[in-house]
């Protein structure tokens, strides 16, 4: 079932991209980085609200809400980037060399959180990077 999310959130990665380049042509990049967020903020707290999940907000750890902080940020300088690529570069090219965070997590989780790296996997971090130094390589 895991992977049925996982298509769905690839799709809507892709929309994303194609949608934010042609909204991002006349504004500054970090307004439409303002622009999107806001709207994820207001769809996301609407779901926690419509799904009642909102009471489980005092039961968050400390360190889980350190480190969802942190994500936040990381995700925050990812989106400011992300636009101004966009703003400057082709989508074609931006959006492939964005996923590079596929293999840039698939090191970190074996460093930092023990996940094991398989051969398969490896490769297929491998396989991404040599792909984006195809792209970004003239």
């Amino acid at each position: 079932m895991w992977w049925i999310y996982a298509l769905l959130s690839a799709a809507f990665a892709a929309l994303t991209a194609i949608f934010a380049k042609i909204g991002v042509v006349d504004i500054p990049s970090n307004l439409a980085t303002a622009i999107r967020t806001v709207i994820i903020l207001v769809m996301a707290w609407a779901i926690v609200i419509a799904r009642g999940e909102f009471k489980s907000f005092g039961a968050i750890s400390r360190h889980s809400m350190v480190f969802l902080v942190l994500s936040g940020l990381a995700t925050g300088c990812s989106w400011l980037f992300y636009f101004k690529a966009l703003q400057v570069g082709k989508v074609s090219q931006v959006a492939p060399v964005d996923k590079l965070s596929v293999a840039l997590t698939i090191i970190l989780a074996a460093v930092f959180l023990q996940e094991a790296l398989t051969w398969k996997t490896a490769v297929g971090a491998g396989l991404i990077i040599a792909g984006t130094l195809v792209l970004i390589i003239k």
